[in-house]
Order: structure tokens, then sequence, then C-alpha cells
């Protein structure tokens, strides 16, 4: 091959790799509300449907639900067939909530899961700190069958009361992080933190992980807060549900937003959705 065709080969592909679409990922997570008979007309029986008529609507790729009691998990996995998911209870498996990933069964493999507590033993059933109850992080290691792409997602429900606990929570869950993910993939890392974003821990977190709010190419769209309590005529402030993403990695975070769909007044949970579009620029 002479020099001129050389040169013309090597345009062309670079043309190629600056023009071809990058790979998009949607992702969403999701505090559900518990299953509990005592929210009367905010029940899940009353959600249920409107609930997963939103996550068909959006799509998303791969989204974390918090607070799923084993009733609701089924719930979802029966009405979005598309979908299959990773995760126990928190009280062991089929017991208590749990963080579960749901992620298109079409298009990903799952390499590697599991679920830990947070607290001094995470390997076993069990309470940390000054947790009100028991708490845990599920992960899973993902491929995208088409293009090949190896990624982490961890997602977690860090506890409403004990201050400690949510901070070594995090703490717990970035060293989980750095241990299993040797060879470097990109890692998402989602849930309710039940902290806001002015609080020392989340502001820690922000020095290792990227918010997808804060690095979003488009403006982030709907309601600065995730916690609406089931009031519908009321502005959302209380952000404590987020999506975070590592730094230095080929991830670029395209959209951010919180989801405010509602139904004759109603939420389908007590919290709003946060909602992503990721790209991976090889």
């Amino acid at each position: 091959m002479n020099q001129s065709k050389k040169i013309i080969y090597s345009v062309f592909f670079l043309l190629m790799s600056l023009f071809s679409p990058a790979q998009t990922l949607k992702v969403m997570t999701y505090n559900i509300r518990l299953d509990v008979a005592s929210d009367g007309e905010n029940d899940w029986n009353h959600r249920k449907d409107y609930f997963s008529s939103q996550i068909q609507f959006y799509e998303p790729d791969i989204f974390g639900v918090q607070e799923a009691r084993p009733n609701q998990v089924i719930d979802i996995a029966t009405a979005l067939l598309q979908y299959d998911n990773v995760g126990i209870g928190r009280e062991g498996i089929g017991k208590g909530e749990s963080s579960n990933v749901f992620y298109k069964k079409e298009r990903f493999s799952v390499k590697e899961s599991n679920t830990f507590w947070l607290s001094e033993t995470p390997n076993e059933i069990s309470m940390g700190w000054d947790a009100a109850c028991n708490r845990v992080c599920t992960y899973a290691l993902f491929k995208d069958l088409k293009t090949k792409q190896l990624f982490w997602v961890f997602n977690t429900h860090l506890d409403h009361i004990g201050e400690d606990a949510r901070t070594k929570g995090i703490q717990l869950i970035l060293s989980k992080i750095k241990e299993l993910n040797t060879k470097k993939y990109p890692v998402i890392f989602m849930g309710d933190f039940n902290s806001e974003p002015n609080e020392d821990r989340i502001i820690a977190l922000k020095k290792v992980m990227n918010d997808c709010r804060e690095v979003s190419v488009k403006k982030p769209f709907g309601p600065s807060g995730t916690f609406n309590n089931f009031v519908h005529n009321e502005p959302v402030t209380k952000l404590i549900d987020y999506i975070f993403i590592s730094k230095d990695s080929i991830l670029n975070v395209k959209k951010y937003a919180v989801l405010s769909d509602s139904k004759n007044a109603r939420y389908p949970s007590d919290h709003l959705p946060v909602y992503v579009e990721i790209n991976f620029n090889n």
C-alpha cells in the first residue's frame, strides 16, 4: 500500500470514529416505597400499575430500586418481562427490603454479582454502627452483549437515622469498589443516600466520583429534589437520591432528570426517580 492510500485509510477510520454514535446507557435509581398498608390510598396496590407503566415508558436499560419487599420485586419482574434482576433482602433471601438491580436481559449478561451488608461484618446479615436497621448494597458486573463493554453497578439505601452508619456505609462501598474493580472498568454508584448535597459525606464522595447532576452535558431537568413524601401540591426540594459515576473513565453524562410524573395528583412513590443517559465514549 503506497503512502497516499495509507493516509486516505487513516483519515477514513478517524472520521468513522468521530461520527459513529457512542453507545448510550439509560440508568435510573428509584426508591419505590415499601409495601405497607398504612399508606392507605398511596399503598403499593394503588401504585404498582402506574409505577410499571412509568418504567415501560422510559425504558431504562438498568434501574436500581430501594425499599423493595419480596412481593414488590415479584410484581415488578412479572410486569416487566424484558428485565431480569439481582439482589436479596436485607434479612436474607426472600426476606425484608432489598436494593435489587434490574437490567434488560437481552442486552446484558451478569459476570459477577453479590449483596453485602453495611456493617462491620459485611459478609453476613448484620446491622452496622448506629443504624436503625439492616442496610445492604447490591452490585453487579455487567457485559454489554453487543459492544462487549464491561461496567459495574452498585445500588444501595443508606440508613435514615444513623449519621455514622451513612458516612461509614459510603466508605465501605467505596472500599468494596476499589477491592473488586482491579481492571478499572467504569462504575455507576446509585441509590437513596438519605443525605443532602451539602452534607460532608456527599461532598467527600464527590471528590472520588462524579455526581451525574453536576456533569450532565445538558441542563438538569425536573425538580431540584427527589423526596416528595406523597405530597403533590408542594415543591419537591429535598435531594437525597443520586447516581454517581467513576471519574476519569469513558463515561459521559448526556442527560440528567428527576422525573415528577403523576396520575390523578398521585405519585407512584414517595420518592421521584433519578434518570440519566450515559454515553460510553470508547
